[in-house]
Protein backbone atom coordinates (compact mmCIF):
# COMPACT_ATOMS: atom_id res chain seq x y z
CA UNK A 1 0.00 0.00 0.00
CA UNK A 2 1.27 3.47 -0.97
CA UNK A 3 0.17 6.67 0.74
CA UNK A 4 0.80 10.03 -0.92
CA UNK A 5 0.62 13.58 0.40
CA UNK A 6 0.94 16.64 -1.84
CA UNK A 7 2.18 20.05 -0.73
CA UNK A 8 3.55 23.27 -2.19
CA UNK A 9 0.48 24.76 -3.80
CA UNK A 10 -0.41 28.41 -3.50
CA UNK A 11 -1.09 31.66 -5.29
CA UNK A 12 1.12 32.70 -8.18
CA UNK A 13 0.91 35.27 -10.96
CA UNK A 14 0.84 34.22 -14.61
CA UNK A 15 4.37 33.42 -15.71
CA UNK A 16 5.41 32.54 -12.18
CA UNK A 17 6.77 29.32 -10.72
CA UNK A 18 5.99 26.85 -7.95
CA UNK A 19 7.42 23.53 -6.85
CA UNK A 20 5.05 20.84 -5.68
CA UNK A 21 6.09 17.95 -3.47
CA UNK A 22 4.64 14.47 -3.18
CA UNK A 23 5.69 12.62 -0.04
CA UNK A 24 5.44 8.88 -0.52
CA UNK A 25 4.88 6.53 2.39
CA UNK A 26 5.29 2.88 1.53
CA UNK A 27 3.66 0.42 3.87
CA UNK A 28 3.25 -3.08 2.50
CA UNK A 29 3.73 -2.61 -1.24
CA UNK A 30 6.41 -1.02 -3.41
CA UNK A 31 5.64 1.15 -6.41
CA UNK A 32 6.93 1.44 -9.97
CA UNK A 33 5.68 4.85 -11.05
CA UNK A 34 4.67 8.18 -9.53
CA UNK A 35 2.61 10.53 -11.65
CA UNK A 36 1.24 14.04 -11.43
CA UNK A 37 -2.24 14.91 -12.59
CA UNK A 38 -4.26 18.10 -12.52
CA UNK A 39 -7.91 19.01 -12.69
CA UNK A 40 -10.00 22.11 -13.28
CA UNK A 41 -13.43 22.48 -11.67
CA UNK A 42 -16.00 20.46 -13.57
CA UNK A 43 -13.37 19.02 -15.91
CA UNK A 44 -11.72 15.64 -16.33
CA UNK A 45 -8.50 14.87 -14.52
CA UNK A 46 -5.58 15.08 -16.93
CA UNK A 47 -2.09 13.68 -16.83
CA UNK A 48 0.84 16.04 -16.35
CA UNK A 49 3.96 13.97 -15.81
CA UNK A 50 5.28 10.64 -14.56
CA UNK A 51 8.56 9.26 -13.28
CA UNK A 52 9.52 5.59 -13.21
CA UNK A 53 11.31 4.11 -10.22
CA UNK A 54 13.10 1.41 -12.18
CA UNK A 55 15.14 3.65 -14.47
CA UNK A 56 14.27 7.24 -13.56
CA UNK A 57 12.79 7.93 -16.97
CA UNK A 58 10.16 10.64 -17.22
CA UNK A 59 7.03 11.37 -19.20
CA UNK A 60 5.41 14.75 -19.88
CA UNK A 61 2.14 15.82 -21.37
CA UNK A 62 2.54 17.97 -24.46
CA UNK A 63 0.82 20.86 -22.70
CA UNK A 64 3.60 21.17 -20.10
CA UNK A 65 6.75 20.18 -22.00
CA UNK A 66 9.37 22.86 -21.59
CA UNK A 67 7.58 24.34 -18.57
CA UNK A 68 7.36 21.55 -15.97
CA UNK A 69 10.04 19.22 -14.64
CA UNK A 70 9.48 16.10 -12.54
CA UNK A 71 12.21 14.80 -10.25
CA UNK A 72 12.70 12.55 -7.25
CA UNK A 73 14.66 12.32 -4.05
CA UNK A 74 14.69 8.68 -3.04
CA UNK A 75 16.34 9.38 0.31
CA UNK A 76 13.38 11.57 1.26
CA UNK A 77 10.78 9.41 -0.49
CA UNK A 78 9.61 12.52 -2.30
CA UNK A 79 8.73 13.34 -5.90
CA UNK A 80 8.74 16.95 -7.05
CA UNK A 81 7.06 18.86 -9.83
CA UNK A 82 8.76 22.12 -10.74
CA UNK A 83 6.29 24.33 -12.58
CA UNK A 84 7.48 27.35 -14.55
CA UNK A 85 5.66 29.80 -16.80
CA UNK A 86 2.33 29.06 -15.19
CA UNK A 87 -0.72 30.15 -17.15
CA UNK A 88 -4.03 31.47 -15.89
CA UNK A 89 -5.89 28.73 -17.77
CA UNK A 90 -3.84 25.88 -16.31
CA UNK A 91 -6.03 23.52 -14.26
CA UNK A 92 -5.76 24.39 -10.59
CA UNK A 93 -5.77 21.24 -8.43
CA UNK A 94 -2.75 18.95 -8.66
CA UNK A 95 -2.63 15.35 -7.53
CA UNK A 96 0.16 12.85 -7.24
CA UNK A 97 -0.53 9.19 -7.80
CA UNK A 98 1.35 5.93 -7.56
CA UNK A 99 1.02 2.33 -8.60
CA UNK A 100 3.11 -0.75 -7.81
CA UNK A 101 2.60 -2.40 -11.21
CA UNK A 102 2.74 0.50 -13.66
CA UNK A 103 5.48 1.66 -16.00
CA UNK A 104 4.94 5.01 -17.70
CA UNK A 105 5.95 4.59 -21.31
CA UNK A 106 7.46 7.56 -23.08
CA UNK A 107 5.10 7.27 -26.03
CA UNK A 108 2.00 6.43 -24.02
CA UNK A 109 -0.70 8.63 -22.51
CA UNK A 110 -1.06 9.19 -18.79
CA UNK A 111 -4.33 7.61 -17.70
CA UNK A 112 -5.69 8.30 -14.23
CA UNK A 113 -7.36 4.91 -13.88
CA UNK A 114 -3.98 3.20 -14.30
CA UNK A 115 -2.89 4.51 -10.89
CA UNK A 116 -4.12 2.76 -7.77
CA UNK A 117 -3.08 5.22 -5.04
CA UNK A 118 -3.86 8.93 -4.89
CA UNK A 119 -3.11 11.92 -2.73
CA UNK A 120 -5.71 14.44 -1.63
CA UNK A 121 -4.54 17.20 -3.96
CA UNK A 122 -2.99 20.63 -3.59
CA UNK A 123 -4.37 23.80 -5.14
CA UNK A 124 -2.45 26.11 -7.43
CA UNK A 125 -4.12 29.43 -8.16
CA UNK A 126 -2.74 31.40 -11.11
CA UNK A 127 -4.14 34.91 -11.09
CA UNK A 128 -3.09 38.41 -12.07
Amino acid sequence: QVQLVESGGGLVQPGGSLRLSCAVSRCTLDYHAIGWFRQAPGKEREGVSCINRSDGSTVYAESVKGRFTISRDNAKNTVYLQMNSLKSDDPTVYYCAGDPDLYCADDGPLIASDFGSWGQGTQVTVSS
